[in-house]
């Protein structure tokens, strides 16, 4: 196995928050924009985007995360330029949350590439926002032996902190994780759109805030095929917003609803060869 390379940005560092215009998207020009969603129209574009549906069950109940919600088409609504994910507090068979669940699987997979989205989260206890990947076809096994690259997730109950993740080893119980946070020096990533992206090629994985590099990863390993596996084959996206589960915890009476997950684009950058 490489070295591991952790960097955490210091907190003394400014963090500039980048106009929705932005045009490179990091400060290689070797990258090239291959796939996006500017959420433009007026709906969902359903030949980027499948809605999942329901509480994971009969195979993954909870999502596998202990989560409280049931997965809805109808809380992902696009106008005016965003897409918005919407958590409510509603009764559907037996979950007393809905929310939505987006992937990407079989309409855009890559292996490797930059995949950067801006974003405003939620907030308040309970609320957990993810846009992430997972394997397309988990040629090593079942998860986390295939991998799993969070690009950025949120707690709702801290506004000034994103985290970022891989998942990898053995399959469950025999997996691992390695990532890092950034919090905000000012501020919070709930009152205004902040950018997230990360830049994955085949020994490397990067993670950014605003441009920001906070973190990169060259260690990992599968329990079923050699370094760089399992980080070497097709991934798709993810966007939703869980609601409870067992590392934010559940909703308490400070909790406040609707909660909004509000994504501005979603971009996919590949290297030019």
């Amino acid at each position: 196995m490489r070295p591991v390379a952790l960097f955490v940005l210091s907190l003394l560092i400014p963090v500039i928050v980048g106009p929705a215009w932005a045009a490179a998207p990091s400060s290689d020009p070797a990258y090239e924009l291959v796939w996006s969603d500017e959420f433009d129209g007026t709906a969902l574009d359903l030949d980027k985007w499948q809605p999942q549906i329901g509480t994971g069950c009969p195979d993954l109940c909870g999502w596998g995360n202990e989560e409280l919600q049931y997965y809805r088409a109808e809380n992902a609504t696009v106008a005016d330029g965003f897409l918005t994910i919407t958590a409510r507090e509603e009764r559907i068979e037996e979950s007393n949350y809905t929310s939505a669940r987006l992937r990407t699987r079989h309409r855009g997979d890559w292996t490797y590439g930059r995949f950067e989205i801006r974003a405003r989260m939620p907030i308040g206890q309970g609320m957990w926002p993810a846009f992430w990947m997972l394997p397309t076809d988990s040629r090593y096994g079942g998860w986390a032996a295939s991998g799993e690259i969070d690009i950025v997730e949120y707690l709702g109950q801290e506004p000034d902190t994103i985290h970022g993740t891989i998942h990898h080893g053995g399959e469950w119980p025999g997996n691992t994780k390695t990532g890092a946070h950034f919090t905000l020096p000012e501020g919070d990533f709930h009152s205004e759109f902040h950018t997230f992206a990360v830049e994955w090629e085949p020994e490397e994985l990067r993670w950014y805030v605003n441009g920001q590099l906070y973190q990169t990863l060259d260690e990992w390993w599968s329990s079923k095929g050699a370094y760089p596996a399992p980080f070497d084959q097709r991934f798709h996206l993810l966007l939703n917003l869980a609601v409870g589960g067992r590392w934010p915890g559940n909703p308490d009476a400070s909790t406040r609803f609707p909660q909004e997950f509000v994504i501005d684009y979603v971009r996919v950058y590949q290297r030019v060869e």
